[in-house]
């Protein structure tokens, strides 16, 4: 299996050596140069199975020949087993043909562990077969960096740097990262936007003496392996309601766009899907951009979804160079023209090639809020604003067709202020976190500059 750049200027790689650089060099996404595929009765083979089985299938079908199947299940068996469901990723039943599927079980109480917790094993595995130290740069609009501090924190072979945009986080998103004391962890609070932070980790990587010198890698959803990891959960969410038999519609809170894209993989490995319904808050580039057929940046907009705050979505280029039949010239010069102008205007036919599975919703705070309250009055399930969004995406949608999952991708409890208030009930944190509001915090605070940062990182990796 080979990886090639969105971009066409950096040589294609194996999956091992694309999960460590994260971005290719020419600052394209790394994507399989084929899609693996799964027959329809390999995919209802995964009915029942344990989570981690799939996972390890999932995996193994972009891993190939590189990471050795007993190795891999075993990864994947020690990851999930960090879970406190055992099912992983259980589904919830919330109304006629709709289901919550809860992601949220994991050790930052956010969907990014179910990937972050793969991800740190398979980093272990290989760095240190190879003897070799990495740093990992992150930025966070909220969920990324408690996912990836908790994974990776107190690993041999690996330094870990967290930007997050201070003051934009939930507290309790915030503590999930900066009340880590092992010393391969440092947390940036950055005075900026996440489209801030986010930008500085891709100038970072595209200066090559930097990254050389530190072997920095990324741990972002621009790494493949964060895509592969979450593709799984399309297919056991799929198959428990009746897939390959019949196809299945989700509905996906998304900012950065890689929870939504990894049902686009799990459609291209064989999964019948219907309609993937992409919802935001008000900062809506994504869902002008598939209804619309515009890709244009505004000003970030606060919410209480932080963790959707984003007007640059990473891994809507890789769809962009699906769409466009895979040619990387014209990725290229429609993402360098985004990066200049903020904005892009889809070709026709790329456009009707996404709207056969996309459709984009936006969802206003007043709207959020109010589907809190309603989805508690009315199923008895007390959920966080972020998965509030895709509920009152998927109320406004009336095409769809077959049983649709809600992808419910954080707990309640890292958002208690915001909860409470549209709720009036108040979300305790699970038993595994209830003392991190008296955890001692350890952070820097610095300008959203790149240089700044970069040297930041440098000092940290090389200290």
């Amino acid at each position: 299996m080979r990886y090639v750049s969105t971009r066409g200027q950096s040589p294609a790689v194996g999956f091992v050596d694309a999960v460590l650089a994260g971005l290719a060099p020419d600052g394209g996404l790394y994507i399989p140069e084929a899609w693996p595929t799964f027959t329809a009765e390999e995919i209802a083979g995964f009915a029942g199975r344990p989570y981690h089985e799939v996972a390890a299938a999932v995996i193994g079908a972009f891993a190939g020949d590189e990471i050795k199947p007993a190795a891999l299940l075993e990864m994947c068996r020690e990851a999930y087993a960090t879970f406190n469901h055992a099912a992983v990723v259980p589904i919830v039943q919330i109304g006629p043909d709709a289901f919550i599927a809860e992601l949220f079980h994991g050790p930052s109480l956010a969907f990014k562990d179910v990937a972050m917790q793969i991800l740190a094993r398979l980093y272990d595995h290989v760095l240190g077969g190879q003897n070799r130290t990495q740093t990992i740069i992150c930025a966070t609009s909220g969920d990324t960096g408690g996912a990836a501090v908790e994974a990776f924190r107190g690993r041999k072979n690996v330094k870990i740097v967290a930007l997050f945009p201070e003051g934009r986080i939930s507290e309790v998103q915030r503590r999930f990262m900066t009340t880590a004391a092992e010393a391969n962890v440092a947390c940036v609070a950055v005075q900026g936007t996440f489209d801030d932070c986010q930008a500085i980790v891709k100038q970072t990587f595209q200066d090559q003496v930097l990254r050389q010198a530190v072997d920095l890698s990324g741990v972002n959803s621009i790494n493949f392996a964060r895509i592969a990891a979450q593709a799984v959960y399309y297919f056991t969410a799929a198959v428990a309601l009746g897939a390959p038999l019949r196809p299945v519609n989700f509905c996906v809170p998304s900012g950065n766009f890689g929870d939504a894209f990894a049902g686009y993989v799990a459609s291209r490995m064989g999964l019948p899907l219907g309609r993937i319904v992409v919802a935001t808050n008000s900062n809506d580039i994504l869902a002008h951009a598939f209804e619309d057929g515009r890709y244009a940046r505004g000003v970030v907009q606060p919410t209480i979804s932080p963790a959707m705050d984003i007007q640059s979505a990473s891994n809507f280029e890789r769809l962009y160079f699906e769409a466009v039949k895979r040619e990387p010239v014209e990725t290229a010069r429609a993402f360098q023209a985004f990066n200049e102008a903020g904005a892009i205007d889809i070709p026709p036919q790329a456009f009707a090639a996404m709207r056969e599975l996309f459709r984009g919703v936006g969802v206003s705070e007043d709207e959020t809020r109010r589907t809190i309250v309603a989805t508690l009055n009315e199923t008895g399930e007390l959920i966080d604003p972020h998965t509030a969004v895709a509920v009152a995406a998927l109320r406004r949608v009336e095409d769809l067709d077959g049983p649709v999952v809600v992808l419910s991708t954080a707990h309640p409890a890292k958002f208690p202020d915001d909860v409470a208030a549209a709720s009036g009930v108040t979300p305790p944190l699970p038993r595994g976190a209830a003392d991190l509001a008296e955890r001692p915090e350890r952070f820097d605070r610095l300008p959203a500059e790149t240089e700044t940062i970069k040297a930041y990182v440098r000092a940290f990796a090389e200290a």
